[in-house]
This record gives structure tokens, sequence and C-alpha cells, in this order.
């Protein structure tokens, strides 16, 4: 199209374009008939489509839409070449879970393999960063899991369709915390311990008394140290109208829980 025919007034073309009005009822006809294959397709390639998805199914998805964007909407194409690519998809997916399924390396390359993010408390840094995570980022997910702090963990799993898999430890022990330290109200609610300490960049703990702040981390050679945590307080009041009883607590924090509270 040339831009002397380009007219902002140009209403017919704004709304329809180059097609007459009857191409409205064909495009109608086209999106029922693409989107009943579709339907039919992403069926056909399993129930992994609706669930979290791998590399190559998120790839596959974004192709579906490529593929059936053109068959509804350009009057020049027809609709069997859309069918035959969502076809040739159909075949190319399935014949991966197939190689996928009986040769192990080929699974490791199309699917990924999982990842030890988190062990015995301790994170493990340097996969963190090969797979592009962030400390908050876990952090996030673990305090939706209602935990505390690291010592809770005895492992955490970034499988191959990126979900976080946690497996809390059956003898927790102190641990870096996990709660925001902007939430001053509930980090002081935390009981800690402090005959240990815990490093601040991957969570390692050590007895304080053997080892000094300004000592370099075995684990990660940080120089960072905290108090470890050793468990949750703020259930410990069971009593909805009795007020804070946690020491550490200024008395601006204790009238904002008891306002909580009450």
């Amino acid at each position: 199209m040339k831009k002397e025919d380009i007219h902002l007034g140009d209403w017919q073309r704004i709304l329809l374009g180059d097609a007459p009005a009857i191409f409205l009822l064909e495009v109608f006809l086209r999106t029922i008939f693409i989107f009943l294959f579709l339907l039919v397709i992403t069926r056909l390639l399993g129930k992994r489509m609706n669930a979290q998805l791998s590399l190559t199914e998120m790839s596959v998805m974004i192709t579906l839409g490529a593929i059936v964007s053109a068959p509804m909407q350009d009057p020049i194409r027809g609709l069997l070449p859309g069918v035959v690519i969502l076809l040739c998809v159909l075949v190319v997916l399935r014949g991966l879970n197939l190689l996928s399924y009986k040769y192990r390396k080929i699974e490791l390359l199309v699917q990924g393999d999982v990842r030890l993010l988190v062990k015995d408390g301790i994170l493990q840094l340097d996969q963190i960063r090969q797979e592009g995570f962030e400390r908050e980022q876990i952090f996030a997910h673990l305090r939706s899991e209602n935990i505390i702090h690291l010592g809770q963990i005895a492992r955490v799993y970034l499988e191959a369709c990126g979900t976080l898999s946690i497996y809390k430890s059956v003898s927790p022990k102190p641990g870096l915390s996990v709660l925001p330290s902007n939430d001053r109200i509930l980090v002081n609610r935390q009981a800690k311990t402090h005959s240990h300490l815990a490093c601040a960049s991957c969570g390692y703990v050590v007895t304080s008394a053997v080892h000094s702040v300004k000592a370099l981390c075995p684990n990660c050679q940080s120089i960072a140290w905290t108090e470890a945590f050793i468990k949750d307080t703020t259930i410990q009041n069971k009593n909805p109208h009795s007020g804070p009883t946690d020491p550490e607590l200024t008395k601006d924090d204790q009238k904002n829980i008891s306002s909580y509270t009450h």
C-alpha cells in the first residue's frame, strides 16, 4: 500500500481492511473451524499442555498462536495449509517426546534437568546463578509454604518445567531467616539463637563461640553474618486478647501488633 492511499478518515479501510464486508462472515467461519481443530490438536498433544509447560511445550504453544492467526484473518490464505502445519507440530512434538523417553541425552537436551537450589538449609549459589534465579525469588516461594528460615529445609529442587519442589527437614535446625528484613515486627517476633551465626549470603550456619563474625564463610567465602533463627514465635500467643510478650519488641511494635490481634 502506498502512503498516499492512507487517510485517517478512511473508516472502511481501518475497520475492514481491503476485504469486502462479507469477509467478516468468512472470518467468523474460519475462526470456528480453526478453533475446533486447534482443540483437537491440543488434546492430542497431551495433558501437559494444560499444566506447567517445559521449554519445548512453551515453544509449541507460541508456534500454535502464529499458525492459527493467518488462516483466520488473511483472505488470500486457505484453511488447509494451517491444518497441515498444525498436524506437523503434533507429529514433531510427539516424536520428540518418544525420543526423550528412549534416550536420556535427548531428554536432557530438550526438557532440561532438575537443579538443586537448597541443600540441608544452605543455598547452592552456583546452581542459583546458573539458572538465573535470585535469592528473593526462592525466599518468596518458601514464605508461601509457611517456611520461616532455611533450617527448616532439607531440599529445594528446580524442576525441568520451572516449578519449585520443597521438602522440609524432619529435624529443623538453626537457619537464615527468609522473611523480608524491612518487616521489623515479624522479624523481631522470631526466636533467635545467640549460639549460632548464619551466613547472610548462603545460609551456612556455624557456632558463634568458635567462629568470628569477621571470618570468611567456609561455603561461599562471604564475610556477612547474622544471627540464626530457630523458630517462629508468632503462634505462641494463642490468646487473641492478650498482648505480645516478646521482650525484643519496642513499645510502638507492641501497639501495632495489639491493634492486629484486637
